[in-house]
């Protein structure tokens, strides 16, 4: 009876585990997503979070994990013209992926793989701050997503991946 006991509260324990939702797309990280209003995300969250002015963000705890969330007030709709809402999450975490299993701890290699049929994809270098040098070791490898607005950020230093972002895309 003992050993089945163990091996019940083993394969719950487990089970709880796969279930934490550590999944990146082009449109979410985790349990926020891009456009979630303030309100929604801090229910998520369980505190209160500030609007952002794209240099500081909010820092939230998910699962043990640190997501930075940008939230700013935009036009949703007609019916929800000026709304705060999320417009960026960022994480250095290993733990959030993508379905393709692509996240922080990666290589460009792996990425260009992985997306190598992908209808929108970027390979660009970095820029010091000022904008005026290319930065030779670092870069970014980023997907697009028409249909949404948004993009899916992987930030890689020396060839490894180092951030994953998923923002709106400001082009649009």
């Amino acid at each position: 009876m003992k050993k089945i006991t163990s091996l019940i509260l083993f394969l719950l324990t487990f089970c709880c585990v796969h279930a934490q939702d550590f999944e990146v797309s082009t449109l979410r990280m985790g349990p926020y997503k891009v456009f979630m209003e303030k309100a929604e995300a801090e229910k998520t969250a369980g505190t209160a979070l500030k609007m952002t002015d794209g240099l500081i963000k909010n820092n939230v705890k998910y699962n043990g994990e640190l997501i930075l969330i940008d939230l700013y007030e935009n036009y949703i709709s007609e019916a929800k013209p000026n709304v705060v809402s999320i417009m960026g999450l960022t994480t250095t975490s290993q733990k959030f992926k993508t379905k393709s299993g692509m996240g922080v701890g990666n290589t460009r290699d792996d990425l260009m793989n992985a997306y190598r049929n992908y209808p929108s994809f970027t390979v660009h270098p970095a820029w010091d701050e000022k904008g005026e040098k290319r930065l030779k070791d670092t870069g970014y490898f980023t997907l697009e997503d028409l249909d949404a607005g948004t993009q899916l950020s992987f930030k890689f230093v020396n060839n490894i991946v180092t951030q994953i972002s998923v923002y709106l895309n400001e082009g649009c």
